[in-house]
């Protein structure tokens, strides 16, 4: 079991990279929990904006455990620099969540992308063709890795990435039952379900009514 802190010193850009073999986290909640931050699917070009507040925070914790692991080896080490490893990673989390809000504007720049890409998605049937889009698709069209667009836009409004492409297309399903004389069958494959009751379950998921139901009752209105 080991920690190692590597310096990069005289290199541009500077900076420390901390290793944690697993078995210092065996039997550990953190060994459970660490699965839980989204950010280690991050692609390089999704940085960590800090300011220089929070990085004074980050570092400071860093010199916690370097202390611990060069000074006191003990069997209270263990539990003490696992404690200051959650806490590292929990800040860096928070700062995840605060930087998708305060880099407000690129944030919803990639909203109205977002939008756009799935207005052409649905509204293109050789795209259709190729089946739904898929989250990998969408992030690959953006330019992010998945985890960063869907960590990005729950915050931002609350839906994940997948959320979003269901939200569209039931927009969608819902214009051409209202307006078309289209089949469900013929609207499903339009909208790039391979199989009929696929479509059919998603969105009485999504409305509470099949799209049968929701045909009928908005003809009725």
């Amino acid at each position: 079991m080991r920690v190692e802190i590597d310096e990069f010193a005289n290199t541009a850009p500077s900076g420390w990279m901390l290793l944690v073999h697993p078995d210092f986290l065996a039997n550990t909640a953190l060994a459970k929990k660490i699965r839980e931050y989204g950010y280690f699917g991050y692609s390089a070009n999704e940085a960590l904006f800090l300011s220089e507040q929070e990085e004074q925070l980050l570092e400071g914790l860093i010199g916690h455990i370097r202390q611990e692991f060069g000074i006191y080896t003990d069997r209270f080490s263990q539990q003490i620099i696992i404690a200051e490893v959650e806490a590292l990673l929990g800040y860096a989390d928070r700062f995840y969540h605060r930087q998708f809000i305060t880099r407000s504007v690129a944030s919803h720049n990639v909203l109205n992308r977002l939008e756009n890409l799935l207005d052409n998605c649905f509204s293109s049937a050789e795209r259709l063709q190729q089946g739904l889009p898929t989250v990998q698709f969408v992030a690959e069209k953006l330019n992010m890795s998945p985890n960063y667009l869907s960590g990005l836009l729950k915050e931002l409004t609350g839906l994940n990435t997948q959320q979003h492409i269901h939200e569209k297309l039931i927009i969608v399903a819902k214009e051409k039952l209202s307006s078309t004389d289209l089949t469900v069958s013929e609207i499903a494959y339009h909208l790039g379900f391979e199989h009929v009751p696929s479509f059919s379950k998603l969105f009485k998921q999504k409305t509470t009514q099949s799209p049968v139901s929701f045909r009928q009752g908005f003809r009725k209105t």
